[in-house]
């Protein structure tokens, strides 16, 4: 169990270090022509290398609010909003081929993300798929994924995603106990999730993941166990065991409960320790922060090749760059920039009608970030890194070794020459060591509450 004192010393708020520098610092916004540019050097090495690029399509859409998520999401009822969002997304993608210059995106990756993805009828799908990839081609080792609800996923979608060769789905099951569920506005039965794993994997899914959250209001040790339970019992390949993060000043959804309904910090990591017990027991290796995988699964292998990834999507097992971002508030990645589109439905459907690429927002990486980028990106995949070569350092990192001297003395982390490895124990405080080697939350503390707790 996790020592008292080092979680009220290091649960602090904290970045989850999906990118490098994350969103809040993000300052130096790309215009159209610098993200494109950004965009064809990526897809050119990618080229050269032999792989493709990566898609990310936002389907914001959901029909009834999970007052946990934090995720950019419209509630409505009205499926009548689809065709016209899958029209103007189409019509997105058109725009970066035409302004790209190129016919045929060589794609590797295709991630279906939101809100609600089959919120979406299984037609309106297939329409929306057959739009996209007849404008790829996809290289051998492509992979597609679909995160689903299973309360309003059905065969026909399962039927229609495996016809377009979709081999990975991840279904959202927070936790089974009936009083969490009701409290987070998600109830579904361990019955529904059953049916549609076994659905999917007599369909020939192959990769079947779980979404869980510790940390939720009302949760106990006896409903981590009860939870964990029956995710053992229906095998799935991999698991992402995530915090809860509480921000109400940013989700006010999340106002329907108080913080007297949560899990103090001690109370928290505990359900995590449990749960991680749980799991390890029942054969699955926890991978980075937060994630569990069976042997058999791509992300055990990718610990070993040391090619795991870690990116907006959370733990992928290889790094596939360009990520082409495509739908309401999107985060496209091209490694030298970053860009977000427009955040309000609305916006972003008007900018695209005027033939704009809608960014709302984005970040083109300097010399500095791009070194330290590196860096986080080895804690967070690798629990290691170094800077021993003089082109891995800036300026910035001769203050991380004193920064880090107290997660030594913890015992957290082990110090070499111009390199530092997590230890074991360290695992639980891995935001807070790349917050060390965070020159920009260094140099400009945040004003306002903008992060969860760290652990």
């Amino acid at each position: 169990m996790m020592d008292s004192e080092l979680l009220k010393k290091y649960n602090v708020p904290g970045p989850r270090y999906t990118s490098y520098p994350t969103v809040p610092y993000w300052d130096t916004n790309p215009t159209e022509n610098e993200w494109l540019q950004a965009l064809k050097n990526s897809i050119s090495q990618a080229t050269a290398s032999g792989t493709g690029a990566a898609i990310y399509a936002h389907l914001p859409f959901c029909e009834s609010l999970c007052t946990y998520c934090g995720c950019n999401t419209r509630i409505t009822r009205n499926h009548g909003v689809s065709d016209p969002y899958i029209n103007t997304i189409l019509k997105e993608f058109a725009l970066y081929r035409e302004k790209l210059g190129i016919q045929k995106l060589k794609l590797s990756e295709l991630h279906l993300g939101g809100g609600t993805p089959t919120f979406f009828t299984p037609s309106e799908l297939d329409r929306f798929l057959d739009g996209l990839l007849s404008y790829c081609e996809t290289t051998p080792d492509f992979e597609f994924s679909i995160e689903v609800d299973p309360r309003v996923t059905k065969r026909e979608h399962l039927e229609v995603l495996r016809e377009r060769r979709f081999k990975r789905i991840s279904l959202g099951i927070q936790d089974f106990d009936p009083k969490v569920q009701d409290i987070v506005n998600r109830v579904q039965s361990f019955e529904q999730v059953k049916t549609l794993t076994d659905e999917a994997r007599a369909l020939g899914f192959t990769s079947v993941n779980y979404d869980l959250i510790y940390g939720l209001p009302l949760q106990t040790i006896a409903s981590i166990e009860d939870t964990i339970e029956k995710v053992v019992r229906l095998r799935p390949d991999r698991i992402a065991f995530y915090a809860y993060a509480h921000v109400p000043w940013i989700k006010p959804g999340q106002r329907r409960f108080t913080e007297a309904d949560l899990p103090s910090g001690d109370q928290k990591r505990a359900l995590y320790e449990r749960g991680r017990e749980l799991l390890e027991s029942a054969g699955y290796i926890e991978i980075g922060m937060d994630h569990f995988a069976l042997k058999s699964d791509s992300l055990f292998t990718a610990v070993s090749s040391k090619s795991l990834h870690r990116n907006f999507m959370g733990y992928t097992a290889r790094n596939v760059n360009p990520i082409l971002a495509l739908g309401v508030s999107a985060i496209g990645d091209a490694w030298s920039a970053f860009a977000q589109n427009e955040k309000l439905l609305e916006t972003y459907v008007e900018r695209v009608e005027r033939g704009e690429i809608p960014i709302y927002r984005g970040h083109v990486l300097n010399a500095e970030d791009l070194i330290l980028r590196k860096h986080v990106l080895n804690l967070m995949t690798r629990m290691e890194t170094s800077w021993a070569d003089a082109g891995e350092r800036v300026e910035y990192l001769s203050e991380v070794p004193a920064k880090l001297q107290e997660f030594m003395q913890d015992a957290l982390l082990e110090m070499g020459t111009n390199s530092c490895t997590v230890t074991e124990k360290g695992r639980a405080f891995l935001r807070n060591i790349c917050m060390a080697f965070d020159a920009r939350l260094a140099r400009k503390a945040p004003e306002t509450r903008l992060f969860s707790q760290t652990v």
